[in-house]
């Protein structure tokens, strides 16, 4: 296993414990060095936040590692394409590299529905790789969104 391939991994464990809350699995892990310095998970139902998004969290918590709201050298991995606000929050932290686990063609902004790291109007771009454990990430979505209907047929 690469060492990307194990923050990947670490980034899926993430997002399960979002599943274990009946939340859509998203995971993330942001590493400095060779060090994992945050994690995150979504909790938008839990927290009952709009912001409680497992980017959002894990920006934070590396901010307070850090002491700084620059997050210059760090890399994000994230089990799917961050949304708007994520990607414009990445941007804004100045990470260097965001790995990405499965793309979101419906609300992905590194380059399915928008491209927010790559505009050369914005004073920071940021590197994007896409498909680390792909199949991996995108299965733990197709089964929580098929749990999902199953659940809504049955109480209908």
């Amino acid at each position: 296993m690469t060492k990307e391939e194990k923050y990947m991994k670490e980034a899926i464990r993430q997002a399960k414990k979002a599943a274990a809350l009946n939340e859509v699995p998203i995971g993330c892990v942001i590493v400095y060095g060779d060090e994992i310095i945050a994690r995150g998970y979504n909790r938008r139902n839990v927290d009952k936040n709009v912001l409680a998004h497992a980017e959002i969290i894990a920006i934070r918590k590396a901010c307070r590692k850090m002491g700084d709201w620059r997050l210059e050298d760090c890399t994000m991995y994230v089990t799917l394409e961050p949304c708007p606000m994520c990607a414009g929050a990445i941007v804004q932290a100045r990470i260097s590299k965001v790995v990405i686990g499965c793309m979101n063609p419906k609300a992905g902004c590194a380059g399915s529905v928008l491209d927010i790291f790559h505009q050369d109007k914005l004073n920071h771009q940021v590197e994007a790789e896409t498909g680390l454990l792909g199949e991996e990430c995108s299965g733990l979505l197709k089964s929580f969104f098929k749990a999902l209907r199953q659940t809504r047929e049955i109480t209908v």
